[in-house]
């Protein structure tokens, strides 16, 4: 058989007509006393998500992280929402549009583990974290410690308020494989300086994977001064936490990658003693420095995606986090812990469980990481992602719930097989 009809009829393997959420959310019930470590290995149950998606069939998608798209369910609503806007038109946006998107933020700080009058919904991280660097109280001289894994996008704004405040950025690199947290706390904490004024941590490396401690970093950090920033893209609604949790001063998630929104919705949380003391990317009519919402004005915005969200929290909450984390877990460790061993393959991410969730990255040795995701879909049809810098070098892998093991059998066999005839 063909290979790209082989990767069709896994695709449209046991694909059925979407439930509506009521009657999907029935199926969950029926579940609930089931371990979420136990149901995390059960195919024919998460077969049931599966059939929430239209999947192309012409690859496996392995690469989930840049976006997480809608299950059925959800694109039902977010087109209703559309249309709904598009009917009501101005009236919609001069009436209850800041009701509902205020309703809908008290909502996400509910699942986020933080006061509503510490998050505001944004565009997306980059948005996010750029009105935090970019609005603080820089001075000459002042120093920003940041890791070589960081997103670009946020090193790039550093870079930004370097060339206009001449502040220094200190870099430091995380170690794909620490030996245990304090490796990791160390090379902050010895990093920090009398100038330093914050820290830039990712909660999850977008290009490995790697969970980092952010609550001891965060502590280590106040300890000396020093306000931390977040970078939480990949963790909110993959992993379980909560921000209050943390510690931090700041942290900012794309909604639209593990929460499955539609594109361009993300949040920001600013703790309510730091509200003041950051500068708005757009001014705002909102004259009290101490609340969040002068850090909330974008102009007109696609508000059918903010209506959305609450539907995309539904579907997150019918899961049930410790499902969802425990099956994103066991999707990744069913690779990984089969390709380990193989002496030509590397992977760049722990093996701890308690260091990663879904995403983790592999590379083979001989093969550069663009000819080994240009191989991977031109020979097996597997679309993933290239990684080539900070240390890591191989092919992010993100899997999704929709994600099955026959799927990961065959990107198991296709590295393999480019493994041992490089």
């Amino acid at each position: 058989m063909h290979k790209r009809q082989f990767i069709k009829n896994i695709l449209l393997a046991g694909v059925g007509t979407p439930l509506g959420l009521a009657s999907f959310a029935n199926q969950f019930e029926q579940m609930k006393n089931v371990p979420a470590t136990v149901l995390a290995s059960d195919e024919s149950f998460w077969n049931e998500i599966r059939n929430q998606y239209i999947l192309k069939p012409d690859y496996i998608n392995l690469e989930n992280g840049y976006y997480n798209f809608l299950p059925q369910p959800l694109l039902n609503k977010y087109i209703e929402h559309i249309k709904e806007v598009n009917l009501q038109g101005a009236y919609y946006m001069r009436t209850v549009q800041f009701d509902n998107k205020k309703k809908i933020t008290a909502r996400l700080a509910g699942i986020a583990g933080c006061s509503a009058d510490e998050l505001i919904i944004t565009r997306n991280t980059t948005e996010s974290l750029d009105m935090i660097i970019g609005g603080l109280d820089w001075k000459v001289d002042d120093e920003a410690i940041m890791a070589y894994q960081d997103y670009g996008a946020m090193l790039d704004m550093l870079d930004q308020v370097k060339n206009r405040y001449g502040i220094k950025k200190v870099m430091v690199s995380v170690p794909n494989h620490p030996k245990n947290d304090d490796e990791i706390i160390n090379l902050y904490k010895n990093a920090i300086t009398e100038k330093t004024k914050v820290i830039l941590v990712s909660h999850m490396i977008n290009i490995s994977g790697q969970i980092l401690p952010i609550q001891k970093i965060c502590d280590m950090a106040h300890a000396k001064g020093v306000q931390v920033i977040v970078d939480g893209a990949h963790a909110f609604a993959h992993i379980q936490y909560k921000i209050q949790d943390l510690h931090c001063d700041y942290y900012a998630a794309s909604l639209h990658k593990w929460l499955s929104t539609p594109l361009g919705a993300g949040m920001l949380y600013v703790n309510k003693e730091n509200v003041k003391k950051v500068w708005p990317l757009l001014a705002d009519g909102e004259k009290d420095l101490n609340k969040i919402n002068r850090l909330n004005h974008t102009g007109t915005h696609p508000v059918h995606t903010d209506l959305t969200i609450n539907d995309s929290i539904d579907y997150f909450e019918m899961i049930g986090a410790a499902r969802k984390e425990a099956r994103l877990r066991f999707l990744q460790n069913y690779w990984t812990s089969k390709l380990r061993s193989n002496p030509k393959i590397i992977i760049n991410t722990p093996a701890d469980a308690n260091r990663s969730c879904a995403i983790a990255n592999v590379g083979v040795a001989g093969i550069a990481p663009g000819k080994l995701a240009e191989r991977l879909l031109k020979e097996h049809n597997i679309f993933t992602v290239a990684i080539d810098y900070a240390e890591v070098r191989g092919c992010r892998i993100c899997p999704n719930l929709y994600t099955t093991t026959t799927e990961l059998d065959h990107f198991i066999h296709a590295m393999e097989q480019l493994a041992n005839n490089v």
